[in-house]
């Protein structure tokens, strides 16, 4: 927190959750740390306590796909949830609030939840499709690793991979402008066509 707020900047920090014994456990957890700028942690199940008067919001909560549940069915559920905490997002937390989404489809629940909020712009508001981006540096990483002894690239040694839309079959990894180590990725991956039959396919 130190290096987005400020080194001396105390946080409260507010969590929610239906789950109120495992939200819990996780306040007991985070008292034992004894964090010097964790100011308070405030744990409820009521959205507009949580995100009452909030600057910045996490919204990392989405429901998983069950057996035999079509990908529309997914984005019904999952979009109810999106609005309603958008629109409470809009009602009770500060006006220049940043909000972040990581649930999954999170480009279409960002959306959904800045189209909601009446307050709190929408710029203000960005998705992390963290998951696909972690798989593509992976693969990228393994590729390479196999390809050039000696290398030993992790994944986080690579830059300015990107991807693009929504985590569907849609969703585009781009190496255009990777790079690991000053060199662009793309010099380094053993076929142009790796790329389209492999690389997609898995990320």
């Amino acid at each position: 927190m130190g290096d987005m707020l400020g080194v001396n900047q105390p946080v409260i920090l507010h969590l929610y959750s239906r789950d109120r014994e495992a939200l819990r456990g996780l306040v007991l957890e985070l008292e034992d740390t004894c964090a010097p700028l964790l100011a308070k942690v405030v744990a409820t199940d009521n959205y507009e306590e949580a995100f009452g008067d909030a600057d910045y919001a996490c919204l990392v909560g989405s429901p998983p796909r069950q057996a035999g549940m079509e990908r529309s069915d997914l984005l019904q559920i999952s979009g109810a949830l999106f609005k309603q905490e958008g629109t409470v997002l809009g009602e009770v937390a500060n006006k220049d609030c940043k909000v972040v989404v990581v649930g999954n489809p999170a480009n279409t629940n960002a959306l959904i939840a800045a189209s909601n909020s009446k307050h709190v712009p929408a710029e203000n508001f960005t998705a992390m499709t963290r998951l696909d981006h972690n798989r593509g540096l992976l693969q990228l990483a393994h590729c390479i690793n196999a390809h050039h002894e000696g290398l030993d690239i992790h994944p986080t040694h690579i830059d300015n991979f990107v991807i693009w839309g929504n985590h569907s079959p849609n969703m585009y990894p781009d190496v255009n402008h990777a790079t690991v180590r000053g060199r662009k990725i793309k010099d380094l991956l053993p076929h142009p066509d790796w790329i389209t039959n492999e690389f997609m396919t898995r990320v």
